[in-house]
């Protein structure tokens, strides 16, 4: 449990719900989920959210919002930084440069994890982006035909 001076820097679920624009169902259903980790508690219970807490729960609607992870994909996104922060947190100036090395590599393994998660979500979207682009450009083409035909009733199927 969280003392009298820490509870200061930590949030209630109300307010943590208020801030990060979520209900506190939603952040109870992270935690099920395992996307938060479960947070410290007052006496009587009542959930504290860390300012740690905040910045995930920041990244986990980064994720949503901006790129339409689900929350699976949230998870494992989340589940490599926790890793790579671990590395960081082990990290020795006094290992040997194999020791280092190693740990790099990891980092960089888990990075490459991400950017992959990312390029896919992003090649889908540019895949969506340009089907609707060319159902544009076909939208387009229709009606310059009309417009030169002097707005005769088309005879030709229905957009796509």
């Amino acid at each position: 449990m969280a003392d009298e001076t820490e509870q200061g820097r930590y949030l209630q679920i109300g307010e943590a719900a208020d801030r990060a624009e979520r209900t506190q169902r939603t952040l109870r259903y992270y935690e099920e989920k395992g996307l938060l980790n479960p947070p410290e508690r007052m006496d009587g219970g009542f959930r504290l959210y860390s300012p740690e807490d905040m910045e995930r729960i920041e990244r986990i609607k980064q994720l949503q919002e901006l790129l339409g992870f689900s929350l699976a994909e949230i998870k494992e996104m989340l589940e490599s930084e926790d890793v790579r922060l671990q590395i960081r947190a082990e990290w020795r100036q006094d290992a040997d440069g194999a020791e280092k090395a190693a740990k790099i590599r990891k980092a960089r393994e888990i990075t490459l994890q991400q950017i992959t998660m990312i390029d896919q979500k992003m090649g889908k979207m540019a895949t969506l982006r340009h089907e609707l682009a060319e159902r544009m450009q076909r939208y387009d083409e229709r009606l310059a035909t009309w417009a030169a035909d002097g707005a005769q009733t088309p005879t030709s199927p229905s957009p796509r």
